[in-house]
């Protein structure tokens, strides 16, 4: 197999939680915002309307039920020629909670520079809940510097599509 299609894989192996987690809240969508929606020392919202409890948990626990999912295909079959990393619910959890955390931080910033839930803040959009996930699956495993570039490279381009997708099926109401 191709090095380059292997390490592809491989980082997509990886990082598929937090890919099925980040954008999992706007299926679920709505009800109580995480900071109840108090305002902040500068007077404008903490989070928004648009990071919810609920969304956060679904979140998480649909990025921790795809990494299950892993576990049961890596047990199945002998994907050891494929040479992927261990999945595991710590891993998993890990890697979702990390994609959403990354995504709410991602937001608390977005407001103290006066950018608007839904409007978009290229490249960091694309990329918190990845550096989230990075940073709390850091924890309990150590990744491949090239995991780390394909990841950053690919997210952008997977990001927007999946985006337009979901615009296209009317669960966004903007294509980014």
């Amino acid at each position: 197999m191709n090095e380059i299609i292997l390490a592809i894989i491989q980082a997509l192996w990886f990082i598929f939680p937090a890919y099925i987690a980040n954008p999992a809240p706007v299926i679920i969508g709505g009800k109580t915002p995480i900071d109840f929606n108090k305002k902040f020392r500068d007077k404008k919202p903490i989070l928004g309307k648009g990071k919810t409890w609920r969304g956060t948990f679904f979140g998480i626990l649909v990025g921790t039920a795809a990494a299950y999912l892993q576990i049961i295909i890596q047990t199945s079959y002998d994907l050891s020629a494929l040479n992927l990393t261990e999945m595991t619910l710590t891993l998993g959890f890990l890697l979702a909670s990390g994609a959403i955390i990354g995504d709410i931080v991602k937001s608390f910033f977005k407001r103290r520079i006066n950018i608007k839930r839904g409007n978009e803040l290229p490249f960091l959009d694309q990329l918190d809940f990845l550096i989230g996930a990075f940073i709390f699956a850091s924890f309990v495993t150590k990744i491949p510097l090239e995991t780390i570039i394909i990841l950053l490279i690919l997210t952008p381009v997977v990001h927007r599509l999946a985006n337009i997708l979901a615009f296209k099926l009317k669960l966004k109401k903007v294509p980014w």
